[in-house]
C-alpha cells in the first residue's frame, strides 16, 4: 500500500467497515472500543477523511489487530516470500508526515511477526493508545538520529543503535524532538 489518496482512503474505509461488521459491531460499538467518535469512523468508512496513524492505531487495537495487519488487509495481495523494496507497502500519516513501511512478512502471510520501518519527520509526535499494544510484544530499534519514546509515565531517549522492548501495555508516544528525520524499526511479535 503506497501513498495516500482517494483510492487508499476508500480501501481503508472499506476494510474498517468489513472488520467492524464481521464482529457484529455497530458504529457505536467500535466508537466505544476505540475511543474514536462515531462521526469520524463514519467519515473514514465513507472515505471522506484520511485517518491519522494515531486514529488507525486506536481502530486496529479495538479490532485486536496490529496497524500493519489492518493496512495489509486493506489490500488483497497473494502470498509471496520475496518483497522488493519498491513493493513494500508504505503509508503516510496525513497529520505528521510519518511514513510506515511494512518490510516483512509479505502481505497475506500468517507469520507471527512483523518488521516495520518508520521514518519520523523532525518535530513529529505520534501517540498510540495502550490498546494497540495489548495483544502483541514490540521491540524498537533506532537506525538514525534520536527517538523519544514515552510509554505511560516513562520516557526513553533512544539514539542510533539503541533497542527497547516495550513493557506492559500503556499509552505511548513516538516523538522526534530533533531537527533531522529519525528512522527506526519496530519488530512486532504476535502471541
Amino acid at each position: 500500500m503506497t501513498g495516500n489518496g482517494d483510492e487508499l482512503d476508500a480501501r481503508l474505509g472499506a476494510r474498517i467497515r468489513v472488520e467492524r461488521e464481521a464482529r457484529g459491531w455497530s458504529l457505536t460499538d467500535l466508537s466505544d472500543r476505540a475511543g474514536v467518535s462515531r462521526a469520524m469512523i463514519n467519515k473514514i468508512e465513507r472515505a471522506e477523511s484520511s485517518p491519522t496513524a494515531s486514529l488507525l492505531g486506536r481502530l486496529s487495537g479495538a479490532f485486536g489487530l496490529t496497524l500493519s495487519a489492518l493496512l495489509a488487509r486493506a489490500e488483497d495481495d497473494g502470498r509471496r516470500r520475496l518483497l522488493r523494496a519498491e513493493e513494500q507497502r508504505s503509508w503516510r500519516d496525513p497529520a505528521t508526515g510519518y511514513v510506515r513501511r511494512l518490510v516483512a512478512p509479505p502481505p497475506g502471510s500468517d507469520m507471527p511477526l512483523e518488521l516495520v520501518h518508520i521514518d519520523l519527520p523532525a518535530g513529529a509526535r505520534v501517540p498510540f493508545p495502550a490498546s494497540a499494544y495489548a495483544f502483541t510484544r514490540h521491540i524498537i530499534h533506532v537506525l538514525t538520529n534520536e527517538l523519544t519514546f514515552t510509554e505511560g509515565d516513562i520516557e526513553h531517549r533512544l539514539a542510533a543503535g539503541d533497542s527497547l522492548e516495550l513493557g506492559p501495555p500503556a499509552d505511548c508516544v513516538f516523538e522526534n524532538r530533533g531537527d533531522r528525520p529519525c528512522t527506526y524499526l519496530v519488530l512486532i511479535l504476535q502471541p
